[in-house]
């Protein structure tokens, strides 16, 4: 849901009429319209290659992991995925929110990935990598995607969850 939606939800269950804060919010939200348009685009136009990029950090970070195993499948769906992250957090830009995640949801990822035995501390630290390319992509100005990089690093955190660390230890 867009920010737009959104204070109009909130006015309409309370029946009244948007805030001035809330008209103002509307007024930054469409005046940033066209920048948000282009940071969405930037991650479009360069997600094969943020994604080579950040596979390539977390590689040196973390050999020895299942997407690094030699198995083409495995990296195959790994980089599918961390595709999925870009787009989902284009999606946020779009919308001026964390909504698109909120409905798309990152939770059933972290369930599935838990199912599976990938170990999910590797998944935080691999879309730490891709957050960091993406910042060094769109620069300090446009830093609009980093809260929703941040937002998927939250909801896959979980502590307790054994990880591969570069010697291939298991840690937690």
């Amino acid at each position: 849901m867009s920010l737009v939606q959104q204070v109009i939800q909130d006015a309409d269950q309370a029946l009244r009429y948007p805030t001035a804060s809330e008209i103002r919010m509307l007024q930054n939200f469409c005046n940033s319209g066209e920048r948000r348009i282009r940071i969405a685009q930037i991650l479009a136009d360069n997600e094969a290659e943020l994604v080579r990029r950040g596979c390539a950090k977390f590689w040196k970070r973390c050999p020895v992991t299942p997407s690094n195993s030699g198995n083409p499948r495995k990296t195959a769906s790994c980089q599918r995925d961390q595709g999925w992250y870009i787009r989902l957090v284009a999606y946020c830009v779009l919308a001026g929110n964390d909504q698109p995640m909120a409905e798309i949801g990152t939770v059933g990822m972290k369930e599935m990935y838990i199912s599976l035995g990938i170990p999910l501390a590797n998944w935080v630290e691999a879309v730490r990598c891709l957050k960091e390319e993406a910042i060094a992509l769109l620069g300090e100005d446009d830093s609009e995607a980093t809260p929703y990089f941040d937002h998927i690093l939250q909801a896959l955190a979980f502590p307790g969850t054994p990880y591969f660390v570069n010697d291939g230890k298991v840690e937690y």
